[in-house]
């Protein structure tokens, strides 16, 4: 076979899903872009990016998590309405997420991303300085149309950039940087709103994010298998419809709606219960207790890796009983029972949540973007959805009445995941 001056021969790769089969025995050199693994430069860059962008996008998000309680005495309103801080950020991300994958088939993945972490930030430092609790609301619901830009995006931009065998350690990577952010914008709000004010809680998480933002941009290599796409309205429905019309695609975005309803639900209204007699801890201890979300950064990383080495299908309901046992954990009285419980269920979500995300991106077997993004519509309709029952569970039967809504979600989850451990493949994807 002939070659163009200056080529070089170079080995197939075998065909997978995400790399199409080359029909010629040789390529030119400059006519093939690797596919991102262990190993390489580029992948330590992708992954410091990730990380930076899953840590703001929660730090970002959930920084307003240990104020509720704080709200309720600040702005006069009752628990299930301070949640709302909360809630109609992931109530407007769940729809607009939609829109922003489709977006960023038109525009690229790396923009809409560093578009949607600066925005994000900028409206966090506004909301420190608003006066009134609508006005924080709406700024509050603003953030999840700038938040929506990143989720759904970073799952596409994995799953088309990475090789096959690196994208579940890098899904567990930009999960483990989310963890680190909720952690981090919890601890921040709370430590602060103790020592000073809630307001400059705030403010220094919005900072943060601009940070984490500067370093996404610099780090993140350019999309190098994206091609675009003219934004219509046709293809784009046709997308949605197909993901929908695959089983396996649809108990996983229902898992996704279970697993966050239940997390977030957990999180909301542990605050209210340890700040609240017999237990009547700070604001600062309360965030320091969450410091337990750094065991997600190790579920998700290794768990992920674990469902690539022996198969999701034998990984995916581990976690989900270590859920179970964990809110059974919290119903103690004890302090370090609550604790520990709060830990396992943290370590199962976050191990869950990486086993599920990756394996959307593996069984599309197109519109990656859309597929990712109807998982996360359904994953944060949970959280504001059922993060707002929770309030109702929690004003109605208190902590019980929390933990019985939790356990329902997470044994309805584990009945998703061996529903899964059945379903046959998707063609050559699974």
């Amino acid at each position: 076979m002939t070659r163009s001056a200056g080529a070089t021969a170079l080995p197939l790769p075998p065909a997978t899903p995400t790399m199409p089969a080359i029909t010629a025995g040789v390529v030119a050199a400059e006519d093939v872009v690797a596919y991102i693994e262990h190993g390489m430069a580029a992948f330590h860059r992708t992954n410091l990016a990730l990380f930076a962008a899953g840590f703001s996008t929660f730090a970002l998000m959930y920084c307003v998590q240990p104020l509720m309680p704080v709200f309720t005495h600040v702005f006069q309103v009752g628990a299930a309405e301070s949640s709302l801080s909360l809630s109609l950020t992931t109530g407007t991300l769940a729809f607009a997420m939609l829109v922003a994958s489709a977006l960023s088939e038109a525009w690229g993945r790396k923009p809409v991303m560093v578009a949607s972490l600066f925005a994000s930030a900028v409206l966090t430092s506004l909301a420190a300085l608003m006066p009134s609790w609508h006005g924080l609301l709406v700024l509050r619901a603003l953030m999840g149309l700038t938040l929506s830009g990143l989720p759904a995006v970073a799952m596409a931009y994995v799953s088309e950039e990475m090789h096959p065998r690196s994208v579940g350690l890098a899904m567990g990577l930009f999960i483990g940087g989310s963890a680190l952010g909720g952690l981090g914008g919890r601890l921040i709000a709370g430590v602060l709103t103790d020592l000073v004010s809630w307001r400059l809680g705030l403010g220094v998480v919005g900072l943060t994010g601009l940070v984490a933002g500067f370093v996404f941009w610099r780090s993140l290599p350019p999309s190098a298998h994206f091609r675009p796409r003219p934004l219509r309205l046709r293809p784009l429905l046709s997308a949605f419809a197909d993901h929908l019309r695959d089983p396996g695609l649809r108990w996983l975005f229902l898992e996704g709606f279970l697993l966050m309803g239940a997390f977030v639900t957990l999180y909301n209204y542990t605050g209210f219960r340890l700040l609240a007699p017999p237990y009547g801890l700070s604001q600062t201890a309360v965030a320091a207790i969450f410091a337990v979300y750094l065991i997600g950064i190790v579920a998700s990383v290794w768990v992920g890796h674990l469902a690539g080495l022996l198969g999701r299908r034998r990984v995916f309901w581990a976690p989900i009983v270590l859920m179970l046992a964990g809110v059974a954990l919290t119903r103690s009285d004890g302090l370090w029972p609550i604790i520990a419980g709060i830990a396992v269920f943290t370590f199962g979500f976050f191990g869950a949540h990486s086993v599920a995300s990756s394996w959307v991106g593996r069984r599309a077997l197109q519109a990656r973007a859309q597929a990712s993004s109807l998982y996360l519509f359904f994953y944060y309709l949970g959280s504001s959805v059922v993060g707002s029952l929770g309030g109702l569970a929690w004003t109605g039967w208190g902590w019980p009445g929390v933990t019985l809504l939790i356990g329902g979600l997470a044994l309805a989850a584990l009945a998703v995941a061996l529903r899964l451990t059945v379903l046959p493949p998707r063609q050559s994807q699974g």
